[in-house]
């Protein structure tokens, strides 16, 4: 529990750190890969050069700061972190060196005002956070390796199929080297796959794009110009070829009610919304799958919700493409705007709906979800980056 006399400190040097937090991470995390080269393994290195991780981490800290006598508005977030941390198999013994480190970015970043007494009771509310953290993702830990074929931390995998999907995405079937079970998972999670890249450590989370029940985990990959894993994977990574993962992670997850459901995706973002697809429809809820695509030889898994259209009656598909070919003359072009999406979902907003895309994708669905009144309880996203920027 944090002492009073923290609490009092942290009020008052809010905001002088705060005004300086974008710099305390700049400073933050060139000073941890220096003292501490391992850890750079679980970091995304593209995020660290777009400053998105930087961002996330100084909006964390003075979201903390900010909410120390109501932890309970930060669930939320608390919960995403702890799912990511997991997926990257963070440990205890990181905590430590996270809180070493920034200590010493505080102090070199405000000098003088960072006394002693003000790092001390930062110190003492990084262990508060710390403690709740670690705690929580023990508990995820755990109930990964207690389910039928769970495990804890990094597990062998054997590439035993790749398909190509689209001009640009490529599935890839994942089996466990030692023959056992798999864990199941719930539609809309991600699996973490560690690789080794020209003698690099790269971890990277990849959305499920099977249904749950299967012998196989399948992830859906885009190739991204100048993207290191993609790349690798498209062109380096062979049938047979071992790789490690953890367990299935993230809480964008299908929900078990009854009332319609929208699934609307923009490129890649299709992966966790074609593994809902399958047990929401056997649910017998009504299903409205949308989707944005390029063209029609960017259009990942055409085929697959056409073979499923002619199988249940409450699917409902519509695809858009936004620079369509000469032969997409007779599909719908332009974007899931908010005059599209009012024409497309049910009228009385009683639904649920997902969405996933491209940064500029989510922006526009996020703005026109909200302005056509959707309950903000009834909105799900999985967003890649510091949120604010949705």
């Amino acid at each position: 529990m944090l002492s009073q006399k923290s609490r009092d400190i942290i009020d008052t040097t809010l905001p002088t750190v705060g005004a300086h937090v974008n710099q305390i991470t700049e400073v933050f995390y060139p000073l941890m890969f220096e003292r501490y080269p391992a850890v750079k393994d679980y970091f995304n290195r593209a995020h660290q050069a777009t400053g998105t991780q930087p961002r996330a981490l100084a909006n964390a800290v003075v979201a903390y700061a900010s909410n120390l006598d109501r932890l309970e508005v930060l669930g939320d977030a608390v919960g995403l972190i702890v799912q990511k941390h997991v997926s990257l198999n963070i440990l205890p013994e990181h905590y430590p060196i996270v809180g070493e480190c920034l200590l010493a970015a505080i102090k070199e970043t405000l000098g003088d005002a960072a006394t002693e007494e003000v790092l001390s009771a930062w110190g003492e509310a990084y262990g508060q956070l710390a403690e709740i953290l670690i705690n929580a993702e023990e508990q995820v830990y755990r109930a990964n390796q207690e389910k039928p074929g769970g495990w804890r931390g990094e597990r062998g995998f054997v590439l035993t199929k790749k398909i190509r999907e689209s001009d640009v995405i490529t599935s890839f079937y994942f089996t466990p080297v030692d023959g056992k079970p798999i864990a199941d998972f719930q539609p809309g999670q991600y699996i973490t796959l560690i690789l080794d890249i020209d003698g690099q450590t790269v971890r990277r989370n990849y959305s499920l794009s099977n249904s749950p029940g299967k012998p196989y985990y399948r992830i859906s990959v885009k190739r991204e110009p100048g993207g290191l894993v993609s790349n690798y994977l498209h062109d380096q990574l062979s049938v047979n070829d071992q790789i490690k993962l953890t367990a299935p992670c993230g809480d964008f997850v299908l929900n078990d009610a009854q009332r319609p459901l929208v699934l609307l995706s923009g490129g890649v973002g299709i992966t966790p919304t074609v593994s809902m697809l399958q047990p929401a429809l056997d649910s017998g809820r009504q299903v409205h799958f949308l989707h944005g695509a390029l063209n029609s030889e960017c259009h990942a898994f055409r085929d697959l919700i056409e073979e499923m259209g002619q199988t249940y009656e409450n699917l409902h598909s519509y695809y858009c493409y936004s620079d369509p070919l000469p032969q997409d003359k007779d599909q719908h072009s332009g974007f899931f705007d908010r005059a599209r999406l009012a024409e497309l979902i049910p009228a009385d907003r009683e639904i649920d709906v997902y969405f996933l895309g491209p940064k500029p994708f989510m922006q526009a669905c996020y703005r026109a979800l909200n302005e056509l009144k959707i309950p903000l309880d009834r909105i799900r996203y999985e967003f890649f980056g510091p949120l604010e920027e949705l």
